[in-house]
């Protein structure tokens, strides 16, 4: 069904001047706006918040604070273990499911233990792809997932940045005793 002629409206942007043609106003307005801050922040005696890292290393990051999540941070996984050692992980693949990165991949068997069906043979998360949003932790029934407040990770290719079961493992038994850092 065609649109009816009345109900179309034509809109015709108005000519502009040729010295607007050149963009020189706006280029000198950009650079007003530029200059501005430059004088506001040395003028005013701010404190440039640039820092020299790794040297120095920023102590104020939000963490949980009472179960509250205020200015909560999120930094490096981990895959929490349950009071006898074991990965916390029932291989649900909520986590999986609930990523909107995709960066999430595990692989599930039935577990030797009594206490549950299945557990993680293979868990990988992909850090570089990760947007490090919490839906994995939030998803996860029995928090075995976990976002830290660790944020120096490095990393000299893209397989080091893939971390494994082990891995995330490895970062649980380093940040365990500093999980409200």
């Amino acid at each position: 069904m065609p649109i009816p002629e009345s109900d179309i409206l034509e809109i015709k942007p108005s000519p502009i001047s040729p010295l607007e043609a050149t963009y020189l106003p706006e280029v000198f307005k950009g650079l007003g706006t530029t200059f501005k801050h430059l004088i506001g922040s040395i003028g005013r005696g701010k404190r440039n918040k640039a820092m020299c890292y790794p040297e120095e290393r920023r102590e104020d990051i939000p963490v949980e604070q009472g179960g509250l999540y205020k200015n909560y941070f999120r930094g490096v996984h981990r895959l929490n273990r349950d009071e006898e050692g074991r990965v916390k992980c029932v291989a649900c693949f909520m986590c999986s499911t609930a990523c909107p990165a995709h960066c999430i991949h595990i692989e599930g068997a039935a577990a030797p233990w009594d206490d549950r069906e299945k557990y993680p043979v293979k868990f990988d998360l992909d850090e570089l792809r990760c947007i490090y949003c919490g839906m994995c932790e939030e998803a996860c029934p029995c928090d075995a997932i976990e976002l830290t407040p660790v944020y120096d990770i490095v990393g000299l290719s893209r397989q080091e940045m893939i971390f494994d079961k082990e891995k995330l493992l490895s970062v649980f038994d380093q940040t365990i005793d500093n999980k409200a850092m």
